[in-house]
Parts: C-alpha cells; sequence; structure tokens
C-alpha cells in the first residue's frame, strides 16, 4: 500500500445490493436531511425553547443498536457545545433497569433515534418514561409509520427523515448518519449546519470514492480479528464501526473497539498477526498527539497484521486521509470518517460469499428485532 491512501485503482464492485447503495447515497440524504429540518426549523424551535430554558433539564439521547451508538458519538460533544450535560442512554438499559436511568426528580426531554421506529426496547423505553416521569419527547425517524412516529403525544415532536434513509438492508448504513445529522443539526442550530452541510456532504462523497478500492484490498488480506479505536466523539463511532463489520459478516469476524488510550490497559492483548487495527485520527490538537501515539506504537509493536489510519491531516504510514477535512470540527468529521467502515463491512461480506442485505441467513438476528419479552416491573 501507499504511504498515505488517497484514491484507489480498484474497479467498482458489480454489486447492487441495497447496502451498497444505502451506503452510497449519504452525501444526498445528508443534503435531503437537513433540507427537512430547514423547513421545519420553526416547529422545532417552537418545542424546544421552552425546553432548553430549563436549567435542570436532563437531555438523554436514546436509541437501541445502531440507533444508540448515534447517542454515544455526539453526548460528549452536545455536553460540551451545549455547556449542560447531554446523556447517551440505551433504551435496552433503559428497558433492563429503568430504575438506574429514569430519575423522576427531574424534568426530561427524551431523543429517540429509530430507523423504524419499531424496536420494542425504544417503545417500552418511551412507555417506562411516560410512567415515571415529567417527560418529552423528541422523536427522530426514518419510518412514518413506525410505533415512535405514531406515539410521541401531546407532550412531543416527531422529526420525519426522507424516506430513503429508511435503510432497506439489515444494517443501518444512511439512516444512521442521517439520524446523527439532524440531532446535531438540531442541538446546534439549523442555520449553523447549513453552512456547513455542504461541506461535509462533500467530503462524505470524496471518501466513498477514495475507500471503496482500499476497502476491496483489505478485505482481501482475510483478518481474523479486527479493531477499531477512536478517542472522544470518535470511541462511539469505533463502536459503530465494530457492529457494522460483525453484522455484515453475521460474526465471521470477532470485532472490538477502544480508546486509543483505553486500548493498552488490557484490550491490547487481543492484537495477533492476523488482526487489523484502525484508529480514527482526531483533529482536536490533544487529542490528535494521543492518537498519533498509540499508532507508532501498534506500528514499533510490529505484532498487528495491518494499522491503518482514518484522518483529515497526515497519520503516517497507511492513512486513508480524507480531503478537504483538516479544518472540521470532530463533529462533522463523524459522516466521512464511518463510511470506509461501512465499506469494509459490505467487501468482507460479499468476499465470504453472503448477502449483504442479509447476511444472518440463519434468521437468528433480524432488521427488527424480534423475540423481545418485555416485563413489567414492580411499582
Amino acid at each position: 500500500m501507499p504511504e498515505t491512501l488517497v484514491a484507489s485503482d480498484r474497479p467498482a464492485t458489480s454489486d447492487n445490493s441495497w447496502t451498497r447503495r444505502e451506503i452510497l447515497q449519504q452525501p444526498a440524504t445528508l443534503r435531503a436531511t437537513q433540507a427537512v429540518l430547514i423547513a421545519t426549523r420553526d416547529a422545532i424551535d417552537a418545542f424546544l425553547a421552552p425546553l432548553l430554558a430549563k436549567a435542570d433539564l436532563r437531555i438523554m439521547l436514546c436509541g437501541a443498536g445502531t440507533s444508540a451508538f448515534i447517542g454515544e458519538c455526539l453526548a460528549p460533544w452536545l455536553t460540551a457545545t451545549l455547556g449542560r450535560p447531554v446523556e447517551a442512554v440505551a433504551t435496552t438499559d433503559i428497558v433492563g433497569a429503568p430504575h438506574l436511568y429514569l430519575d423522576p426528580k427531574r424534568p426530561t426531554l427524551m431523543v429517540s433515534f429509530g430507523r423504524s421506529g419499531n424496536s420494542p426496547e425504544s417503545i417500552a423505553a418511551v412507555d417506562l418514561a411516560d410512567a415515571r416521569l415529567s417527560v418529552h419527547h423528541l422523536v427522530i425517524t426514518c419510518n412514518a409509520e413506525g410505533a415512535l412516529a405514531q406515539r410521541a403525544g401531546p407532550h412531543g415532536h416527531v422529526v420525519l427523515l426522507p424516506e430513503e434513509t429508511h435503510d432497506r438492508a439489515f444494517a443501518m448504513t444512511s439512516s444512521f448518519s442521517a439520524m446523527m445529522l439532524a440531532a446535531l443539526s438540531i442541538f446546534t442550530g439549523v442555520d449553523t449546519m447549513d453552512a456547513r452541510v455542504e461541506a461535509i456532504a462533500t467530503a462524505v462523497g470524496n471518501t466513498l470514492t477514495q475507500a471503496d478500492g482500499i476497502a476491496v484490498d483489505l478485505a482481501a488480506q482475510d483478518f481474523e480479528r479486527v479493531v477499531y479505536l477512536g478517542s472522544g466523539v470518535f470511541q462511539g463511532l469505533a463502536r459503530e464501526a465494530a457492529l457494522k463489520l460483525l453484522e455484515l459478516t453475521d460474526g465471521a469476524i470477532p470485532t472490538a473497539f477502544d480508546s486509543a488510550l483505553g486500548f493498552r490497559h488490557g484490550p491490547k492483548t487481543i492484537v495477533t498477526a492476523r488482526t487489523l487495527v484502525v484508529v480514527f485520527v482526531s483533529n482536536d490538537p490533544l487529542t490528535r498527539l494521543y492518537d498519533l501515539d498509540i499508532l507508532a506504537e501498534l506500528r514499533a509493536d510490529g505484532r498487528c497484521g495491518a494499522i491503518f489510519a482514518i484522518s483529515a491531516q497526515d497519520g503516517g504510514g497507511d492513512t486513508l486521509l480524507v480531503e478537504g477535512a483538516s479544518a472540521f470540527t470532530e463533529s462533522d468529521l463523524l459522516f466521512p470518517y464511518i463510511v470506509p467502515a461501512q465499506l469494509f463491512g459490505l467487501h468482507c461480506s460479499l468476499r465470504q460469499g453472503r448477502t449483504p442485505d442479509r447476511p444472518n441467513a440463519s434468521g437468528t438476528v433480524n432488521r427488527v428485532v424480534q423475540g423481545v419479552r418485555i416485563h413489567t416491573p414492580a411499582a
């Protein structure tokens, strides 16, 4: 591989799965999502302004699986940007132990993310919050017919994203980025985001072009394990990247995620000669130093099968350089950074002879989770 990978001479795959189409459509769906927010910003502001005026308002970013990881990506950034705590709380955690996560003493804004809006835990979490809290609901969803969209109630507001973001494939891709953009835009200012969305969408498009052939090359190396590392907002992104590969290969390639600093504290033992480690490199001057340190350490160890950086600046060694993003905020980098991981998962799935839209042939996992029994908590 060249020292800094900025383009690929690999031909595009002939795969025409929904998974591939939904990965590639993200520049368009990001623009379309922002257009929806511009068109509905007055209603959004009217709903949110009185709530955000409450100094003790608790803001919870909630979802299950990939939808939960949107919150993990955004919560640190929004906490710093808004100057008030914003928590990422998975609906799977709320349902399993509501007494630990629902505080009846504080007014709450529950932000629910849902591609389909039909995940049993996400519906149950809303019901539990209604029963226990003084709560308002902001629902960000890709499905107008989903349960979340239908039951927001008089204390709720639904932000319905463009229909094309309602991914048909098993793995969430464009729905993830669209819902994340919607929340980022809503809480940092729709007009502010409108000035940035074109640069974000362009960076995503450029990265898709660069990353496709690189992903083919990496998939061809048949790694036995893959680790994603990210600091700050990118730890949540590393978790999402790890899940995409796990989902699209039906668990055939075990994955892990961690922060650059946390990886040394035991998890680094996962590394073998058949392990790929991918590091999402921050633009923040301090955080970036720690990301570069772990890259240098892993390269010096000489134990990994491959070490790969995704960076908006030079990452040294094998790096996918996100062009035109050297001045991006951490939050804006989330969007171009995730697409190489999505493409890598897709090409690993294809290399293994799987059907990316339905990689789990046994049917033990499903596009909308099934088999969940919701138990009634004690009063």
